[in-house]
């Protein structure tokens, strides 16, 4: 059925999606399986760290009282290895050496380093001092965190050093968000499997592979993932069960105005039908809508539109189910290479960003095409040409988003 389409902005789509409430759940799970996790609770010290005083260098432990009067010749009482304790207090001018990390008596005031002392010949029982230290070359009890202190923020994407603070306290657990669930629905008669023949007329899923990936890359988990011929029953199947099981389902293609785009009849017929025509090219017919409080974000079937889309609008949104902003990050550019085409609507091009000493300065990679994906993989940031009935000036100021992971 056709039916007239009110287009509005990237920034009013952008801004219906914003609105939208998202539900974040949390979860304990293994710090072992935590990395790029989001903390859904500030993790504090369980006790101080370091929990006991430490040697800084390789050297020789000695009581302040005799940190004088150098060179001198001290008495060794002991050898502290890491991982060891020392028994007893140091003595007059007795010392023990001590290796990096190790446990330093509790009646030491120093630590000379190794290059500071000499051997003493025929006598290992002894050891000479040339000269004192200006530090004392031990770290104290609770010099980098008190016990009770945060060692790291709620809402903190974990990465490898994150993991090596909770590892460095024993902590084996963790109370992270929830990654959104996600289906993935492609369609397209046209589309074939990766392990069948090229056939004339079909073409491989490309979009497929791709979502997979930028959903993962965004933070969520892709639960579902289908490649349907165009099939109206088919379809509405596979969208219902998506809505009724995951936080979001994204689809490709089925959108436009054709025999067989049942998911832009869903979209009229939604709950919350939020948008199903932007003013933009590529991806004029990306439509989004709320069923059965499930967000669906339907984008096109064409891969330059696709990857666009998501970008724009599905990975802020998929950020926000674990409180974190969106990585696509909005800004002014100087567009540094010329852009003939006129455009009813703005014109999203797939571009190449250079940081240069006068600021940013971008230029349109390759073909501008919705249908392109030679330029999907060196794409950089995407930059918006206003509608206009005159080619945009060289050097003209316009809005970018730099990409993530670019």
């Amino acid at each position: 059925m056709l039916t007239r389409r009110y287009p509005i902005s990237i920034d009013e789509a952008q801004a219906k999606l914003n609105a939208l409430s998202v539900t974040t759940d949390t979860e304990t799970i293994s710090v072992d399986e935590a990395n790029h996790r989001v903390l859904a609770q500030a993790v504090v010290a369980p006790y101080a760290y370091p929990h006991f005083r430490r040697s800084g260098y390789d050297g020789y432990a000695i009581r302040a009282e005799d940190d004088q009067n150098y060179p001198k010749v001290f008495k060794v009482v002991g050898n502290i290895p890491a991982g060891a304790t020392f028994d007893g207090p140091l003595g007059e001018n007795e010392t023990a050496r001590i290796m990096t990390g190790a446990f330093v008596p509790e009646n030491a005031g120093k630590v000379i380093m190794l290059e500071q002392t000499r051997e003493i010949e025929d006598d290992p029982d002894h050891v000479k001092m040339l000269v004192t230290e200006k530090h004392s070359n031990i770290t104290e009890v609770g010099t980098e965190f008190a016990e009770g202190a945060q060692l790291i923020a709620k809402d903190t994407e974990l990465n490898p050093g994150g993991l090596a603070i909770l590892a460095a306290f024993g902590i084996q657990n963790v109370t992270v968000y929830k990654r959104p669930s996600v289906a993935i629905i492609t369609t397209g008669t046209e589309l074939m499997q990766p392990d069948e023949p090229l056939q004339a007329g079909k073409i491989y899923n490309s979009n497929g592979p791709m979502i997979k990936q930028l959903v993962t890359e965004a933070g969520g988990e892709v639960t579902s993932y289908e490649q349907l011929i165009d099939d109206t029953d088919l379809l509405k199947a596979a969208l219902k069960k998506a809505i009724a099981e995951n936080d979001m389902v994204i689809t490709d293609g089925a959108v436009s105005v054709g025999d067989f785009d049942f998911v832009a009849d869903a979209a009229r017929n939604a709950d919350n039908l939020l948008f199903n025509k932007l003013k933009m090219r590529p991806g004029s017919v990306t439509t989004a809508f709320v069923q059965d409080n499930t967000i669906v974000m339907a984008l096109s079937g064409n891969p330059g539109a696709c990857f666009t889309g998501f970008y724009l609008y599905v990975e802020p949104l998929l950020r926000r189910f674990t409180n974190q902003a969106s990585r696509v990050r909005k800004t002014t550019a100087t567009l540094a290479a010329a852009y003939h085409k006129t455009n009813g609507y703005d014109r999203v091009l797939r571009s190449t960003v250079e940081f240069a000493a006068t600021g940013l300065k971008v230029y349109p990679n390759g073909s501008d095409q919705s249908g392109a994906l030679g330029n999907l993989q060196t794409t950089t940031c995407l930059v918006k040409i206003p509608h206009s009935t005159e080619p945009i000036a060289l050097n003209a100021e316009v809005t970018t988003w730099l990409l993530p992971f670019k």
